[in-house]
């Protein structure tokens, strides 16, 4: 759906974005991560037609970026811009329009994401008359109104509180099932990590990162393990057993019963040659392998985090 290619823009004689190159595929939900200043913003609008870039190339669906190619994306920027002084479905329908939806199909999805997003009778009201939330609602069904096949983005999140995030996550959960790419930028880690498959991560106006969220947490093993048993474990023994580089005592997860352990393997240790040694002082009620959490993988590329 969308393809980057060697992208580089500068101001003067800052280095926004650097040969930054990757692609998101169709229907694919890719968080775009990076610390601020990142050149995460200049990406954004260059793939919106709103900047021009100084090298390189960005495809929409196969088409160089265009004012055709915005017809299918809907970006909500982060910084917010309605016209406070317009009714909401005034709003709504006069961004549909530009992007050249037609009245009555655009009429019928306004009402859809209206009664979602508990709106329904709000849209003779002005914009300026809602609430800093609602207002969010109605940037979020602008953006989204023309049923667009690439979806944009940037700190949807940002004032949401959780119930009206948790709708929010909902919604874009059932526009990437019926087929919608999705781009998703923000700071909230938490809720990039429980959302997308995959993420770009770019800081300094280069790219760091880009593929498939499990490898990439896949690839941060630290060779921590979480485990779990009925009966205390002799320490001693299984520091003597060649296979472990440390283990402490722990207080056990999620309200779990037992004695709990945290545990570093050694080098070329794998987790079955663990589990067989800890076996033998008795019954394991739980084992898992700690990853790291995006935040902290997010970190340690932008060297914040050894």
């Amino acid at each position: 759906m969308l393809k980057i290619n060697n992208l580089s823009k500068h101001y003067s004689s800052v280095k926004a974005l650097d040969n930054v190159t990757f692609e998101v595929g169709k229907g694919e939900i890719c968080g775009l991560l990076g610390p601020n200043g990142a050149g995460k913003t200049t990406l954004l609008r260059i793939i919106n037609n709103l900047l021009v870039n100084d090298s390189g190339e960005v495809t929409v669906n196969g088409e160089p970026v265009s004012l055709k190619t915005t017809r299918h994306i809907g970006y909500m920027p982060e910084e917010r811009g309605l016209y406070e002084k317009m009714r909401v479905e005034d709003q709504i329908m006069y961004f549909g329009r530009l992007k050249g939806g037609n009245k009555k199909r655009l009429r019928e999805v306004m009402n859809e994401y209206m009664d979602i997003f508990n709106l329904t009778g709000q849209g003779k009201r002005l914009v300026k008359e809602l609430s800093k939330g609602n207002q969010q609602k109605v940037q979020i069904i602008s953006t989204l109104v023309h049923e667009p096949e690439l979806v944009i983005l940037d700190e949807p999140f940002s004032g949401f509180d959780p119930i009206n995030g948790a709708l929010l996550k909902d919604l874009i959960a059932r526009l990437n099932e019926k087929g919608s790419t999705i781009m998703l930028s923000s700071h909230n880690m938490s809720a990039i990590e429980e959302m997308c498959s995959s993420i770009a991560l770019i800081n300094k106006g280069q790219l760091l990162v880009k593929g498939e969220l499990a490898d990439i947490k896949d690839s941060h093993r630290t060779g921590k393990l979480i485990l779990t048993t009925r009966k205390p474990l002799e320490l001693s023994l299984l520091e003597d057993s060649g296979t472990i580089e440390k283990i402490e005592k722990t207080e056990p997860l999620n309200g779990r019963k037992g004695n709990a352990y945290n545990i570093i393997k050694k080098d070329g240790v794998k987790n079955n040659d663990i589990l067989e040694v800890v076996s033998m002082q008795g019954e394991i009620i739980h084992f898992e392998e700690h990853l790291p959490s995006l935040n902290e993988i997010f970190l340690r590329y932008t060297g914040n985090l050894q």
